[in-house]
């Protein structure tokens, strides 16, 4: 396995961080760059900056994007409201390293080809949110607000086609609850599917990325509640893996 990767995620509104539960119930966190400045000063190896509002047809805010990545001196992954390959270069020329798309592969996936084509695969991430219904894992777009119909499994094959090198994939059913995340899904995909996969949804303490580690072997996690509604550090969740013998990015 490569070693391990924590990365945080930032989720905003209105130029504002906000945290919900199972992508509902949003309530507001704090500032946007303070969060910024202290996950810079704590260790962490990759950064998520998402616009949970920005499937309402809106504008890209590249002037505040541009802000984040000016505190940021880790890399950087953008991602809300990106719909034209001129949304990806705007991004990674105020200073995005990779995007992450969403609901615009639902709706239309050249996009992600022209993105690979352009760009790179390594550029292009796709995000994926998916929870229970009727015992199928179903997923949802427009930050959980639309149901696809499509089983997860069936979605999964057609990003694998694209070349797709990376996904996230988040739990909605986990997310915010701090309880652990979907490891049991989290391995089927990472076993049998070629690209990379971050995990997402769940995380409430150390002793839970361990155990996505142990149990999925995936190589990266994507958290925030713990970080937000904890005393735990990003420093914390990594002296722990260390002591647990795995093997993390210093």
């Amino acid at each position: 396995m490569n070693k391990f990767r924590l990365i945080p995620s930032i989720l905003y509104k209105n130029n504002t961080a906000i945290r919900g539960k199972n992508f509902e119930s949003w309530r507001t966190i704090g500032s946007i760059m303070q969060l910024v400045r202290l996950y810079s000063l704590r260790q962490v190896d990759e950064l998520i900056f998402l616009d949970v509002d920005a499937y309402q047809n809106k504008k890209l805010n590249l002037n505040l994007i541009k802000e984040f990545t000016d505190q940021c001196f880790m890399p950087i992954i953008v991602g809300g409201g990106i719909r034209t390959i001129d949304d990806i270069d705007s991004l990674l020329k105020v200073g995005a390293d990779r995007v992450s798309i969403n609901s615009s592969f639902f709706f239309n996936d050249k996009i992600v080809k022209d993105g690979i084509k352009y760009f790179g695969s390594q550029c292009i991430i796709i995000s994926i949110d998916y929870k229970m219904i009727n015992k199928k894992k179903i997923v949802y777009v427009k930050s959980g607000k639309h149901n696809t119909g499509i089983e997860l499994k069936n979605y999964l094959k057609k990003v694998e086609q694209l070349g797709v090198s990376e996904i996230i994939l988040t739990s909605i059913d986990h997310d915010g609850v701090m309880n652990g995340c979907d490891n049991k899904t989290i391995n089927k995909v990472n076993k049998n599917f070629k690209f990379k996969v971050i995990g997402a949804g769940g995380v409430g303490k150390p002793e839970h990325v361990l155990e996505t580690i142990k149990e999925t072997n995936i190589s990266a996690i994507s958290c925030s509640s713990i970080f937000q509604f904890t005393n735990t550090t990003p420093q914390d969740v990594k002296q722990y893996l260390l002591k647990n013998k795995i093997k993390i990015r210093v």
